[in-house]
């Protein structure tokens, strides 16, 4: 998928819409811009995975309303999946 853009006064390039949807860019994601000889390539970062919730957080437009005990999460859901959930 090639689009030609133009750079503007402040070095600002825009991402075309398609692109940014099919990447899941808005407005608060951050990304990463390397230097690949005489390429620019702009890519998502991805988030630490102890890190999750931080990055979700600032990146969902939705505040969740309480902190999110991840690791909690992950253990019931691994001993449901291993037939020893709590009733």
């Amino acid at each position: 998928m090639k689009n030609r853009r133009t750079i503007g006064p402040k070095g600002q390039v825009v991402i075309p819409k398609e692109i940014r949807d099919k990447l899941g860019l808005r407005e608060g994601v951050e990304v990463i811009v390397e230097l690949r000889g005489d390429e620019i390539v702009i890519r998502r970062a991805t988030p630490p995975v102890e890190d999750y919730v931080s990055y979700y957080r600032a990146t969902y437009s939705k505040k969740l309303k309480r902190e999110v005990d991840v690791k909690r999460l992950l253990e019931e859901e691994r001993l449901e999946r291993a037939g020893l959930h709590r009733l």
